[in-house]
C-alpha cells in the first residue's frame, strides 16, 4: 500500500468525492462511523468520553463521533476549542447537528444541556480532567504545518499531563506527518496512546521517534479509493500480506532440492557458534533446497549436532574464519552472524567481496567489518543486501540526528552502493537502489532477542538461494520473519520468546500466507 504525503491525502479525499460520488460531508460521517466502532468494540462504556475538538475538519470529525456515541447513550462531554463562526464548513455543519442530540457541552466549569450557543473553552480556564476519563484528541488534523502555541500549547500540555487515556482522531493534534517533530527538545503534540488513522497511512507513524505521539495506531478504511491511491508515483509504501502473497512460488509436483538452489553461509566463531545455528536454520525453514556453512573448526560439531540437515565447510582456523571456499557451486552467500572482528576474518570477506559474482546478504559483524574498511564497500556487488540495526548502520553510514534523516541516509546508501537496506527495528524499513522504502507490518516487541537477526539473514538468503531476486527476498523475508513472532507470541509472550521460536513458527507463517490458516 503506497504512503502518501498530507498533500495526496488531501487530494485522495477530493477524488473520491468526484468518483464516488459522495459528498464531503458524507465522507466525513463515513470515517466518523468507523472510528465509532472502534470505539464500541474495544472501550468498556461508562468512563466519560471528553471529546476535544478543533475549528477544522479534525473537530468536524470528533464532533460527528460524539454525536453518534451520545446516541447510543455513551456518557459524552465537548469542549470546542474555537467559536462556531470560526469553524470550517463541514465542522460547523457537525455541530449545529449537535443541538437536537441534548448532549452536553462543557466548557470549564460550565455545564449546560442543550445551549443554543455553547461557550467555547478557548475563552475559559481549561477543563478539569480526571484520570478515570477517555479523551477523544480531534484538535488539530494531517494538515498542521508550524509548531503549536499560545492556547493550544496549553491545551495539548493540559492533556498530556491529565493522566487519561488518550485517543486522537487521524492524527494526534500537532503531529508533523511528513518531516520530523524533534526539531525542539520538547515538541507540542498529543501523546495518545492510541491514534485512529485514517488509511493510507502516514509516514511519520513508522518511526521510532514518534511512538510517545502516535501511540498504538490502528489503520482504518474509510473507503478512499484505492486507484487514486495506488495511481501515485510515491517513495514510500506499506509492506502487507496482498503484497507478499503475490511474491511467493509454486512448487511443481516433480521438483528436487536442485531447484531450490544452494545456499552458503559464513558464520560464527569460537563463543558465537549460535549465531551460525540460527541463521542456518532459519535458512533451511524458508525454503533452501541445500544449506552449506562455512564456520571455524571448533564449530564443527556444534552444527552436525545442532543442525544436521545442513553441510559443515570446516576453515582452517580453529575459533575464527579465516578464508572462503570456492563460490561456483552455491545460488546465494550471506556473511557475518558471529563471526567476530579478528584482521584475519577481515581479510577473508575482503576476498568475498571481490570473487563473488553473486549478490550478497551481509549482516551483523561483516557489516562492522566494513564500517572499519570503508573503500570496501566499492567493490560489493550490485544487488547484495545489508542488514543492519540502527547501531550497525550508524556505524557504516554515519549518525543522524532524527528518524526522518536517517532513512534519507539509508536511501542515499542503497543508491551510492546499489544495494538493499534492511533496517531492522518495529516497522523495518528496506530501500532500493532505485530510492523506495517499503515499510514492514509484521512482528511485535518480544523479537528484541539475541539471534532474530541471525535467524532473518539466514531466511533472506534462503529465499535468494531459491531464486527470488533481493527485492523479492527482502520483502517476503522480513514479512515472514515478523509474522512467524508473531505466531509465537501467541505461545510464548513478549518476555519467553526466542529467536528459535521465530524459527519453529516460519512454517505458519508460510501457511498463512498460503491461505491455509
Amino acid at each position: 500500500m503506497n504512503i502518501l504525503p498530507v498533500s495526496d491525502i488531501r487530494e485522495a479525499d477530493l477524488y473520491t468525492i468526484r468518483k464516488e460520488p459522495i459528498a464531503d460531508i458524507d465522507l466525513m460521517e463515513r470515517a466518523a462511523l468507523v472510528c465509532c466502532r472502534w470505539i464500541e468494540q474495544h472501550l468498556v462504556r461508562g468512563n466519560t468520553l471528553k471529546f476535544f475538538c478543533g475549528a477544522g475538519n479534525n473537530g468536524g470529525d470528533g464532533l460527528a463521533i460524539a454525536r453518534m456515541l451520545a446516541q447510543k447513550q455513551w456518557p459524552v462531554e465537548i469542549f470546542l476549542a474555537a467559536t462556531p463562526d470560526r469553524c470550517s464548513p463541514n465542522c460547523r455543519i457537525n455541530y449545529e447537528r449537535l443541538l437536537p442530540a441534548e448532549i452536553i457541552f462543557s466548557a470549564g466549569n460550565a455545564d449546560k444541556p442543550n445551549p443554543p450557543a455553547p461557550v467555547p473553552c478557548i475563552d475559559l480556564p481549561l477543563p478539569e480532567i480526571h484520570k478515570t476519563d477517555i479523551i477523544i484528541d480531534a484538535v488539530f488534523g494531517n494538515g498542521l504545518t508550524r509548531p503549536v502555541t499560545g492556547f493550544f500549547e496549553n491545551l495539548i500540555r493540559h492533556i498530556n499531563q491529565s493522566g487519561a487515556l488518550i485517543i486522537s482522531i487521524d492524527v494526534p493534534s500537532g503531529f508533523f506527518c511528513d518531516s520530523t517533530n524533534h526539531l525542539v527538545s520538547d515538541p507540542v503534540v498529543v501523546e495518545a496512546d492510541y491514534t485512529l488513522t485514517f488509511s493510507p497511512p502516514k509516514l511519520g507513524f513508522f518511526f521510532p521517534e514518534n511512538e510517545r505521539f502516535t501511540g498504538n495506531w490502528q489503520l482504518l478504511d474509510i473507503g478512499l479509493r484505492e486507484e487514486f491511491i495506488s495511481s501515485r508515483e510515491v517513495k514510500n509504501s506499506m509492506l502487507t500480506r496482498e503484497d507478499c502473497r503475490g511474491l511467493l512460488r509454486k512448487r511443481e509436483k516433480f521438483a528436487h532440492k536442485g531447484n531450490f538452489g544452494h545456499a552458503l553461509l559464513l558464520c560464527g566463531s569460537a563463543g558465537k557458534m549460535g549465531a551460525a545455528v540460527l541463521a542456518a536454520r532459519g535458512c533451511l525453514k524458508s525454503g533452501a533446497g541445500l544449506v552449506s556453512v562455512r564456520a571455524p573448526r571448533c564449530g564443527l560439531v556444534v552444527l552436525q549436532t545442532a543442525v544436521p540437515e545442513a553441510m559443515t565447510l570446516t576453515d582452517p582456523g580453529e575459533e575464527i574464519i579465516t578464508g572462503i571456499p570456492g563460490l561456483s557451486a552455491y545460488t546465494s552467500i550471506a556473511v557475518g552472524p558471529g563471526i567476530g572482528r579478528d584482521p584475519k576474518t577481515a581479510v577473508a570477506l575482503k576476498l568475498l567481496i571481490q570473487q563473488s559474482t553473486l549478490p550478497l546478504v551481509v549482516d551483523a559483524d561483516a557489516i562492522n567489518l566494513l564500517s572499519e574498511n570503508k573503500t570496501w564497500l566499492g567493490f560489493i556487488p550490485r544487488r547484495s543486501v545489508f542488514t543492519p540495526h540502527i547501531k550497525e548502520f550508524e556505524r557504516i553510514a554515519g549518525k543522524s540526528s532524527n528518524d526522518f534523516e536517517r532513512n534519507d541516509r539509508q536511501r542515499e546508501f542503497s543508491f551510492k552502493h546499489q544495494c538493499y537496506v534492511v533496517l531492522k527495528g518495529a516497522h523495518t524499513a528496506i530501500t532500493t537502489p532505485e530510492g523506495r522504502c517499503y515499510f514492514n507490518t509484521t512482528g511485535n516487541p518480544g523479537m528484541a532477542t539475541g539471534g532474530s537477526g541471525d535467524v532473518l539473514t539466514g531466511i533472506i538468503a534462503g529465499l535468494m538461494a531459491q531464486g527470488y531476486t533481493p527485492l523479492e527476498s527482502c520483502l517476503l523475508g522480513v514479512y515472514l520473519h515478523g509474522l512467524a513472532g508473531d505466531q509465537a507470541l501467541l505461545s510464548e509472550g513478549y518476555e519467553a520468546l526466542t529467536a528459535s521460536d521465530i524459527i519453529n513458527n516460519l512454517g505458519k507463517s508460510f501457511q498463512s500466507l498460503y491461505g491455509k490458516l
